[in-house]
């Protein structure tokens, strides 16, 4: 259940931080739909596998959120890339494409085979530090995770909120010792 920042070359795909364009930015996530084979029912950012028609991984997340809600890729300023990280639970390298996005247009679930709900959530309220917490699994994995409402955002999603919180200057000191239990609803597998 670990990430492993070494990429394994098996299967890949791409998840797109995008972020709107403003003072106090927010982060799209989705809840991914309850029928899905891996991570049902969890937080997550819009993505997924790459088809032979991508271009770059960029193409990849671009062409997936508007597959999932609708976002216009022409609206879509792509800052950057994080380096591919393996996520042994799905056996895929997964990078992460970071985009600024004016915001306005309505972003709704397109897809609800895939996705359930569109969540955006202030960077301010992800950074702050009664909002963070370690996340544990029942397997024993511990990771940065987020409780936002009644929504937790863990796994691979808390891990690359953490680290883009970590790059853009935005994360605040917090009490990493302070542990949640993932959960139940937030298991589906």
């Amino acid at each position: 259940m670990g990430i492993d920042r070494t990429p394994r070359g098996e299967r890949s795909a791409a998840v797109l931080a995008l972020f709107t364009d403003d003072g106090d930015p927010s982060l799209t996530f989705i809840t991914r739909a309850t029928t899905m084979r891996r991570h049902a029912g969890q937080i997550a950012l819009p993505g997924g596998a790459v088809d032979d028609t991508d271009v770059d991984r960029a193409d990849t997340a671009l062409r997936e959120a508007r597959e999932e809600i609708g976002l216009d890729p022409t609206q879509v300023t792509v800052l950057g890339q994080l380096p591919a990280l393996w996520v042994p639970a799905s056996r895929y390298d997964v990078t992460t494409v970071v985009g600024a996005w004016p915001g306005g247009d309505e972003l709704s679930v397109v897809d609800p085979r895939e996705v359930a709900e569109v969540h955006h959530f202030r960077v301010s309220e992800l950074a702050a530090p009664e909002t963070r917490v370690m996340g544990r699994h029942p397997s024993g994995f511990m990771g940065p995770s987020f409780v936002v409402g009644d929504q937790f955002i863990w796994g691979l999603t808390g891990h690359l909120v953490d680290w883009v919180l970590d790059l853009a200057g935005w994360a605040l000191p917090w009490e990493r010792g302070r542990v949640a239990d993932v959960p139940a609803r937030f298991l589906r597998d």
